[in-house]
C-alpha cells in the first residue's frame, strides 16, 4: 500500500513538545454528492486545519462524480489536500478496462461505475495515482494514520460491533490515531491506547443521520483528541442531481438504490447484494425485478 507522510519539527524522544499544535481534517465517502462536499469543505476551511485528508470514495454511487473529482483536485493543487484511494476509485478504474458482454446477467449491476468512468473521461487517470494511506507525524513522533478501511484492504471495514481483538489486527502496526472510513458509520473507539475514529460519510451516511460527517483530529502538548462533526446541507439539491445529470436514466438500476440511500441514510445496495446478487448472476431473477423487490421490502419495513 503506497503511503504519504507529513511531519512537524523534530521528533523529541520521551517528552511532549509544548506550544505546538496540529489540526487534521479527514473527509471521506463523498460519493459524487457535490452539495454535501461543498458544505463540508466550507466547514473545514473555517476550522483551518494544518492538513486535510480525503480518505477515499470521492466518486461513484452518486450523480456528480466529475464535479466532485475536480473539486478535490483543485483543493489538492491550491491547498495541499491529500487524496487517498478508496474501493470505489478501484471499481471505477476496473471498469475502464473490463466490461461484461451484452446479455451477461450482471451487466446492469456494473453500469454505475461504468457511467462514472464515462463521466470522468480523461480525468479518471487521476484516481490511479492516489496512494492507499497517509501518515501525519506529530512533533513528539506519534502518528495519525488514515486508510480508507483497514490495513488489510480498502473493503475491510471497522464497525462499532467489531471485536477489539479484530480491530487490533486491522490497524496493526497500531499508531496513536487510526482513521478509517468505508462503512459510512461514524464512530470513535479506543483499542489498547490507539484512538480509532471512523469519519462517517460526507455524501451517503448509513447510520440513520443524513447530515454530512467528517472527522477532526488535534494534537497538542503530547495529547491526541478526535471528534466527528455533523453538518446539515441542501439534501433536496443532492436528490435533484440524480435527475438533472441523467444518472437515473443512464447509470443502471443500482443508481436508483443509491438515491434511496441518500433519502434513508441507510445502506440499500448492500441489501440488494446480500439478497439478490447471486440469484441475478445465476439467471434466476432479472436485475430490474431484483431492484423492484428491494424497493418493496424497504417500503414494507420503513427503510
Amino acid at each position: 500500500m503506497d503511503v504519504g507522510r507529513h511531519a512537524w519539527g523534530a521528533t523529541v524522544a520521551g517528552a511532549a513538545v509544548v506550544g505546538v499544535g496540529v489540526k487534521i481534517a479527514i473527509l471521506a465517502d463523498i460519493h459524487a454528492n457535490l452539495a454535501a462536499l461543498e458544505v463540508a469543505a466550507a466547514d473545514v476551511d473555517g476550522w483551518r486545519p494544518d492538513v486535510t485528508i480525503v480518505n477515499g470514495d470521492v466518486v461513484n454511487r452518486g450523480p456528480r462524480p466529475l464535479e466532485c473529482l475536480r473539486f478535490v483536485l483543485a483543493r489538492e493543487a491550491a491547498d495541499g489536500w491529500v487524496l487517498l484511494r478508496g474501493n470505489h476509485e478501484d471499481y471505477v478504474l476496473s471498469r475502464v478496462a473490463v466490461r461484461e458482454p451484452e446479455g451477461h446477467p450482471l451487466r446492469d449491476a456494473f453500469r454505475m461505475p461504468e457511467w462514472t468512468a464515462e463521466r470522468l473521461g480523461a480525468d479518471v487517470a487521476a484516481l490511479a495515482r492516489w496512494p492507499g494511506r497517509h501518515e501525519v507525524l506529530a512533533p513528539d513522533g506519534t502518528a495519525l494514520r488514515a486508510v480508507h478501511a483497514s490495513m488489510r484492504g480498502n473493503r475491510d471495514g471497522i464497525y462499532r460491533q467489531t471485536p477489539d481483538e479484530e480491530v487490533a489486527l486491522q490497524i496493526a502496526p497500531a499508531p496513536a490515531v487510526f482513521v478509517t472510513s468505508h462503512t459510512h458509520r461514524a464512530l470513535v473507539r479506543e483499542i489498547d491506547g490507539t484512538k480509532v475514529v471512523n469519519t462517517g460519510a460526507v455524501g451517503l451516511p448509513f447510520d440513520g443521520d443524513w447530515r454530512a460527517a467528517y472527522a477532526r483530529a488535534t494534537w497538542h502538548a503530547g495529547v491526541w483528541r478526535v471528534e466527528v462533526v455533523r453538518l446539515p446541507y441542501d439534501r433536496a439539491r443532492a436528490d435533484r442531481d440524480f435527475e438533472l445529470t441523467g444518472a437515473l436514466d443512464e447509470a443502471g438500476p443500482l443508481m436508483r438504490l443509491a438515491r434511496l440511500e441518500l433519502a434513508t441514510a441507510r445502506s440499500q445496495i448492500h441489501r440488494w447484494a446480500d439478497r439478490y446478487m447471486l440469484a441475478v448472476a445465476e439467471g434466476r431473477i432479472g436485475m430490474a425485478e431484483s431492484v423492484r423487490r428491494v424497493w418493496e421490502e424497504i417500503e414494507g419495513d420503513g427503510g
